[in-house]
């Protein structure tokens, strides 16, 4: 049996693509090498929104290019977005490169490798299929990915999402309800709901059969069985009533939401062309807290973008201070080929963004210690995800406001169990079982 090796870059949209490659490699036959020196055939998902998710898929792209060299019949695939933001010049620039295409192509996949197929030379594009509709293997047994949608139709001047995964496209609201119902009857808890922007959904829809996020999540929220729902990510501008309505009565709506604030700078959120400003993002969050008051707030703070001044930083520290998110993903910007922002003449300098992300990260620690230190004596249900990485008489799992937390005694894999909170750091919560894990 011919085996592959697959390796993901970035974000959880890439995470589930890559469950589907994964499905369609075994499929057609192959099975998985544990490593890439096992493998026959070399795949690579990969990101282009951060340079560091760049620079680190070239390393393992070298060191697979040494692995071809001492044997010329392995063969290296490049999918994902780097891939599509590249087209042939890939080819050009990483002639190992045998095969490549872009995150709506996945399905080509399945046309060219077989058990003994070959596998032509060229890029495939398209965004006409989606990954959704394809061969899965899930990683874990009690928690799926639910692909709601591709593409944006946001222009944000930072962002390449829209020329690599093309325009915005919701897949039929039935077809969500059948594979939600799929997969609860396989045994999975928690399904999380995947999107560009998850909050537009199904405006492209024809409008004989058209349903908003809303009555997506309640439609989903009534499949019984379904203890969990999750959805990443929202966008600000998209925050309508009934959406949040819909969030606040449905029991399986975790109490988590990761709202990306970028920047606290109503100046820069107009040139990263985010359609919102710092007074409405924080009414938002007003009436987000209103409606679920024990709501987990993540965010994405992007530092150093062109043009912002010290004042401009110091408005997003103002802004994150008033918010006091639960936690954050700071991002150095970094221009991004094609995008609006790379051409823009006033660049920050690596030092100035450096010392910036420095006092932005202590904020961040300083609001997740004191957030989570809030939970110490309350009682979190937990989603047992395994046991501790360092201690295998300690569980480990996720509470509803997606707090990593470990406990004792440890509990099955996929149970739920009650745990009462007894310490707290910035990044996990750490308490007892109360009662027997419900299966």
């Amino acid at each position: 049996m011919r085996r592959y090796h697959l390796t993901t870059f970035g974000c959880q949209m890439n995470a589930h693509d890559s469950e589907r490659i994964k499905g369609l490699l075994e499929s057609a036959g192959l099975g998985e090498a544990q490593s890439a020196n096992e493998a026959d055939v070399i795949v690579f998902n990969t990101c282009t929104i951060r340079e560091r998710a760049d620079g680190r898929f070239l390393q393992h792209l070298s060191n697979a290019r040494a692995l071809k060299r001492r044997d010329p019949d392995r063969r290296i695939i490049v999918g994902g977005c780097w891939s599509e933001s590249m087209k042939d010049a890939l080819f050009e620039e990483h002639p190992e490169v045998d095969f490549a295409f872009g995150p709506g192509s996945i399905a080509r996949l399945g046309d060219y490798i077989g058990a003994g197929g070959s596998l032509p030379r060229g890029h495939f594009s398209t965004f006409d299929e989606f990954a959704g509709d394809l061969p899965m293997r899930r990683e874990r047994p009690h928690q799926a990915w639910l692909q709601i949608s591709m593409g944006c139709n946001s222009v944000c001047s930072y962002c390449i999402v829209p020329s690599v995964r093309g325009r915005e496209r919701s897949r039929p609201w039935r077809d969500l309800v059948d594979e939600a119902e799929r997969l609860v009857a396989d045994g999975v808890r928690e399904i999380t709901l995947l999107g560009q922007n998850v909050n537009s959904y199904g405006r492209d829809l024809p409008v004989d059969d058209r349903i908003g996020f809303a009555d997506l999540i309640r439609r989903l929220d009534g499949i019984d069985g379904l203890d969990r729902l999750r959805y990443t990510s929202p966008h600000p501008k998209d925050f309508t009533a009934d959406v949040i309505a819909a969030l606040a009565s449905c029991a399986s709506a975790c109490e988590h939401m990761h709202l990306p604030l970028q920047s606290g700078s109503s100046r820069v959120l107009k040139r990263m062309r985010r359609t919102y400003d710092r007074d409405r993002f924080v009414a938002l969050v007003g009436r987000i807290r209103a409606a679920i008051p024990d709501i987990a707030l993540t965010t994405d703070i992007i530092v150093g973008f062109p043009g912002e001044s010290e004042q401009d930083f110091a408005d997003t520290l103002a802004v994150y201070d008033e918010v006091g998110f639960d936690h954050a993903f700071t991002f150095v910007y970094s221009p991004r080929r094609g995008t609006e922002a790379a051409a823009m003449d006033d660049q920050v300098a690596d030092v100035v963004k450096r010392e910036r992300v420095e006092r932005l990260v202590d904020l961040v620690q300083l609001h997740a210690h004191r957030r989570n230190a809030a939970l110490v004596g309350t009682v979190q249900e937990v989603l047992v995800e395994g046991v501790s990485r360092t201690d295998s008489d300690v569980g480990r799992g996720r509470s509803r406001g997606n707090k990593t937390v470990l406990f004792s005694p440890p509990a099955p894999e996929g149970a739920l169990v009650d745990v009462r909170v007894e310490a707290a750091t910035s990044q996990t919560l750490r308490g007892v079982a109360l009662v027997a894990a419900r299966q």
